[in-house]
């Protein structure tokens, strides 16, 4: 069971505080000091240049562009890995995903799953009153102890890891071991609710439903939980292969079968922003929408945009790991902001729990609060430094401020490899990076190394690298951090 925490957060000044009476039940304390709801919706395999606000053309989002324009867009938030499972581990936890054990991508057969004992924002937030509900994919543990219900959500319903994840090829037909062994050993892609597989997920026509069938729950569970607050976790399967679009938006971009997929959740976004102002709850909800890794830019014109940023998923070059993130909260966040310090999914549950004025976890965390970077505070620089981690536990580079050291490791690389098309991926390779610095405020493409101009910045970087390692580990150089934690197992039966 998971351990009640003593410590409190400081109260955030502008909550309405109103005196309670120390026998009123806690129900009434939580309205009284009006605790947002919290909507935070996540995408997947999202580029950093695939939002009209971020710079795509050929296809609309409105919404996405009215919640920017209502509110903040990050120009440097990151995840903590380019990659499924590792980066909602993260999101979920406040902690670099390799603290928590969680590399990676987690398939159907495997034994690990998010440790039940990590705390996370659904559990945080339930110490406040929260009503917590997920619909769509989870990704974190398939077994029944890993699945939200077990996580602190009362109520889930959606895929439980990625929707490429079954027996069938792009055309329909199924998998041969000759073709594609993983998937030809895969079980059915099961659709849950609660704990229990309620269908099966076995054609493209399905995949088309998911995102109208997930945005609806989404909206009924605003309706059933508006007397109270709540928090709604929507992270979307899509635009992560295979992807498509239902009838009301296919063939309706510019842009094929993608565009079609990105205005599809917009509709779901704004599907969403509809219940909340039908029910009042518009000025007291905090709307939360961010990617959770880069494109996966081998399957071409499935594949999204990296607006001009190096490489994408699966790597720890800015195309990987830097994501689009908007945020809304009327009359706490100002309207139009563009806020250009450095911020990452890690940030999430520990700027929550200031917010509600809940304990943070007791096992350490990695993230901080930046409320004041949301609030617009132009001096605050919460977040100076932050680590690019991948694989099980490798740091392959670090960033401070505008600078970032990158050290040697083997990446897999995108470029001088033809992409696929319709569906089918095209083939990546792998090379040997040398270390190098960059300088992200003049060349966010990373493609000029200018270490040997700033041996000071590098020695600087290095110090914070060499921390960290010891604090995390580094499967480079065969370091063991001193305090990771493992995942949750199940035993082999």
């Amino acid at each position: 069971m998971k351990t009640e925490k003593l410590t409190c957060m400081s109260l955030c000044g502008f909550l309405t505080v109103s005196s309670i009476q120390a026998n009123e039940p806690a129900e009434r304390d939580y309205k009284q000091k009006q605790l947002p709801n919290i909507v935070l919706i996540l995408a997947d395999d999202l580029g950093y240049g695939d939002l009209n606000c971020y710079g795509a053309t050929r296809y609309t989002t409105p919404n996405l562009d009215r919640l920017a324009h209502s509110g903040v867009r990050f120009t440097n938030f990151y995840v903590s890995q380019a990659v499924c499972s590792a980066s909602r581990a993260a999101l979920l936890t406040g902690c670099y995903s390799n603290r928590v054990g969680i590399g990676g991508a987690l398939f159907p057969n495997s034994l690990i799953g998010l440790n039940p004992q990590e705390e996370t924002i659904a559990e945080i937030l339930k110490k406040r009153g929260y009503s917590s509900g997920i619909f769509w994919k989870w990704h974190l543990g398939y077994q029944r102890e890993f699945l939200p219900l077990q996580q602190g959500f009362e109520e889930y319903f959606g895929l439980p890891y990625s929707n490429d994840m079954w027996k069938y090829n792009i055309d329909g037909s199924v998998a041969t071991p000759k073709q594609n062994k993983n998937k030809a050993n895969y079980p059915p892609l099961p659709l849950i609710e609660g704990n229990e597989s309620v269908k099966e997920i076995v054609t493209m026509d399905d995949q088309a439903q998911l995102t109208t069938m997930y945005t609806d729950r989404a909206v009924s569970f605003i309706e059933k939980h508006k007397k109270n607050p709540f928090f709604l976790y929507l992270p979307h399967s899509m635009p992560h292969v295979p992807i498509a679009a239902s009838d009301k938006f296919k063939g309706k971009s510019e842009q094929g079968v993608y565009g079609d997929v990105l205005m599809e959740i917009d509709w779901s976004v704004g599907q969403v922003l509809e219940a909340l102002e039908k029910n009042g709850l518009t000025e007291n909800t905090l709307v939360i929408f961010v990617s959770d890794n880069g494109p996966w830019l081998n399957f071409g014109n499935h594949a999204g945009s990296a607006g001009g940023l190096r490489e994408g998923k699966g790597t720890s070059w800015e195309g990987g790991q830097r994501v689009p993130c908007i945020m809304k909260w009327p009359g706490r966040i100002p309207e139009g902001l563009v806020c250009n310090k450095i911020a990452a999914t890690i940030d999430v549950l520990p700027t929550l729990a200031n917010i509600v004025e809940a304990p943070l976890p007791t096992r350490k965390i990695d993230g901080v609060n930046i409320l004041s970077l949301m609030t617009g505070d132009q001096k605050a620089n919460p977040r100076e430094v932050f680590l690019y981690y991948y694989n099980s536990n490798c740091l392959e580079a670090v960033r401070k401020n505008q600078w970032k050291l990158v050290f040697a490791h083997q990446s897999q690389t995108y470029e001088g490899f033809a992409p696929g098309k319709d569906g089918v991926g095209g083939k990546t390779g792998n090379v040997q990076v040398e270390p190098a610095l960059y300088d992200l405020r003049r060349d966010p493409g990373e493609r000029y190394d200018v270490k040997d101009l700033n041996p000071e910045i590098v020695a600087e970087l290095t110090k914070i690298a060499d921390e960290a390692r010891a604090d995390l580990g580094d499967g480079i150089l065969n370091i063991k951090g001193a305090n990771v934690r493992e995942p949750g197992r199940v035993s082999v039966q």
